[in-house]
């Protein structure tokens, strides 16, 4: 049966579901009929799993009562009852129960679906400090003699050691702890993550007392982040005995160190969360991290233990089942005020460092740079004046050169003159039509006879002219070329490769893609970076179409606008981010581009001024996905093997060969187009 595009489990998400039932103690039947509503529940909205509260068939405050046969046999049949409701549902549902196994007890959580028992998984560790005295009545799983179990007419495996694996959703691989068992210094889910297993389930029950629930998140995201996993964590609430305790029903769901869901604490109410987790990124970060493999290596003989037990899913997806998950319009560029201006800072402080080292390390203690009045030589100039700042040096040591062309525009020039003004520097102006003019000639190019030929060549000139002044001068000066061109740029290609605007000493905005560029020209005017300088140019120059301005404006041919040609730099930023960091494929980036930019009212957007709510249809997303795979795949690599040097700043990457990216030159993008064609039109 065909995968509809528009569903999530067509994209290698998986949608799990912690359930916080209402409780009462010692009655198993209530318990089953809470679970059975929030098991419908979970189904309803399309879940792959939903795991439950550690004991929650009986509750887990009944102390000495799991000594009694009553109980037990009535957990016993409580189990039944959900087992039976899930016959005709495909969502697995995890949920705890005090078992007798080999005349012991032990504290168990039963895997199940459609009917069917897949699993029983003992807790291992049991706390017996403080308010906790589970050995009183439990056995660890350690002390267990057998691997498989009789329960309700099944022949069921037993064990720590279970891996449950989809078959139909080969990414899906889960393993269940119980509480106190990520508590541990080495918790059983490392081990398990490291045997395969991409999602951690754990069936709590934790009492709450002050800063637990705090501690509890850390826990959880820090054990997702280490195990490379997504961790579902299920608590008990309202119901539980308050005899000495009080509990607070905190569940909780992360991946690879994010929350992505948590339910609302002291709550008198059953409750339900979900969140769909990328199961792909977590296998392509197992990749990419060699330290991960080199764990598996170690400790092969431990994880050869665990044992697989297969199930299908079959959970439709002919159908659309939407996203649920938060995805940023600007992978780049938190939506969050605060996060954004904390970016801001680290980006700015990191390319600042960059610089100052390797004006430090070269004895050097002039720049050349050339001023365009846009965005990017604006950034580089902005970090070279506090670079100088640091060193003790004036600021007039930077020579700032703005070189205007056949195109250069009248709102540039100007702004490239208050921009060096504003910052103190050393400001010069250079007409290199001129030289220009002698080049063309020199190589017979028909614009000498007149004719408006504006091809890559008449281009190429303009931008070859402009870096050779720079380099002469930098010579001349004793001083270091500062590059300006950015991450955005480099993946796209869109940059003259050598003698041009691709080549300098030292580029301090190689690894920052445009769209983070803009904030961080104009979070430098908001905090007055500049000190006492003209910050209205950094605001106008924000508010600059982007523009090479290499072929004159006629009336026929309005001036050049480079997202006309290339696409949107709001989009392919979010390309790129998705190809460098997770290695997606075309189909998936389009699945979640729609998602992010599908509708300017869903989802959150940053505040800033200059940034305009567009909305783009699927076709849209397609076409410059298209641009995208074919500039950075096929055209464009030659450029990045030669890079100049220059700081990375953020985990989306850098594209330098003696960094994240590593590619030939010569490769084809022949596999990425076909998995575009995908994509619907």
């Amino acid at each position: 049966m065909p995968m509809h595009f528009d569903n999530l489990y067509t994209h290698d998400f998986a949608r799990i579901a912690v359930g916080v039932p209402l409780c009462r103690v010692a009655d198993p039947a209530y318990n089953a009929e809470q679970t059975i509503e929030l098991l419908l529940q979970a189904a309803a909205q399309g879940a792959a799993l939903a795991v439950f509260p550690e004991l929650g068939l009986s509750a887990y405050s009944c102390d000495d009562l799991f000594h009694q046969r009553a109980l037990l046999e009535g957990c016993e049949a409580a189990l039944a009852r959900v087992v039976q409701a899930s016959r005709r549902l495909p969502t697995v549902a995890v949920v705890g129960l005090p078992l007798r196994f080999e005349q012991r007890l032990f504290n168990c959580a039963v895997v199940l679906q459609r009917g069917r028992l897949l699993g029983v998984v003992p807790k291992t560790y049991l706390p017996n400090h403080g308010e906790f005295y589970e050995l009183r009545q439990f056995n660890s799983a350690d002390e267990a003699l057998g691997d498989e179990i009789e329960l309700l007419g099944q022949r069921v495996p037993f064990g720590s050691g279970l891996l449950f694996s989809a078959e139909d959703l080969p990414l899906l691989r889960f393993h269940v702890e119980i509480c106190e068992d990520v508590w541990a210094p080495i918790p059983p889910s490392s081990y398990a993550a490291l045997a395969g297993a991409t999602v951690l389930l754990n069936l709590s029950a934790s009492n709450v007392v002050i800063g637990k629930a705090s501690y509890r998140r850390q826990l959880v995201a820090q054990q997702s982040a280490r195990c490379l996993a997504a961790y579902a964590y299920a608590s008990a609430g309202h119901g539980e005995s308050t005899t000495d305790m009080a509990w607070d029903g905190q569940a909780l769901i992360c991946e690879n160190g994010e929350q992505l869901a948590e339910s609302q604490r002291f709550q008198r109410r059953a409750q339900l969360i979900s969140a769909d987790v990328d199961l792909e990124r977590l296998s392509r970060e197992r990749m990419r991290q060699t330290s991960f493999g080199q764990s598996v290596r170690r400790h092969a003989a431990l994880l050869r233990g665990f044992r697989s037990v297969a199930f299908k899913l079959e959970i439709a997806r002919e159908q659309p089942l939407a996203l649920q998950r938060h995805v940023e319009r600007f992978p780049y560029v938190p939506a969050d005020h605060g996060r954004r201006d904390e970016r801001c800072q680290e980006v700015y402080s990191i390319q600042v460092q960059g610089l100052v080292q390797r004006l430090q390390s070269s004895g050097i203690k002039r720049l050349v740079i050339g001023i365009s009045g846009g965005l990017d030589s604006t950034h580089a100039l902005l970090v070279a004046a506090r670079a100088m700042d640091q060193l003790g040096l004036p600021r007039t040591a930077i020579l700032g050169v703005t070189m205007p062309g056949f195109a250069t525009s009248t709102r540039t020039r100007e702004q490239a003159l208050r921009l060096m003004a504003a910052v103190g520097c050393e400001a010069r102006e250079i007409d290199i039509r001129p030289s220009c003019e002698q080049m063309l000639k020199d190589i017979a190019h028909p614009h000498v006879d007149g004719k408006p030929q504006y091809d890559v060549t008449f281009e190429n000139v303009q931008a070859g002219e402009r870096t050779s002044h720079l380099f002469r001068m930098a010579n001349h000066h004793a001083a270091l070329v500062l590059g300006t061109g950015d991450l955005s740029e480099l993946a796209l290609g869109w940059c003259t490769y050598g003698v041009g605007d691709h080549m300098s000493h030292y580029n301090v905005n190689a690894s920052v893609p445009k769209t983070l560029i803009k904030h961080l020209v104009r979070w430098v005017a908001e905090t007055r970076q500049l000190g006492q300088g003209d910050h209205g140019v950094l605001r106008d120059i924000v508010d600059t179409e982007i523009s090479p301005e290499l072929v004159p404006a006629t009336a026929a041919q309005p001036m050049q606008s480079t997202e006309a040609a290339i696409g949107p730099y709001e989009l392919q930023d979010f390309h790129l981010f998705y190809t460098l960091r997770h290695g997606y494929a075309p189909a998936k980036i389009a699945f979640l581009a729609r998602h992010a930019w599908g509708s300017r009212e869903r989802g959150s957007w940053p505040d800033a001024p200059h940034v305009v709510r567009n909305e783009y249809s699927l076709a849209e997303i397609k076409r410059v996905l298209r641009i995208f795979v074919q500039r950075f795949f096929k055209g464009s690599q030659f450029k990045r093997s030669c890079v100049p040097n220059g700081p990375k700043v953020g985990s989306g990457g850098s594209l330098s060969p003696r960094g994240d990216w590593r590619a030939p030159s010569d490769s084809e993008s022949a596999v990425w187009l076909a998995d575009l064609d995908r994509i619907p039109d």
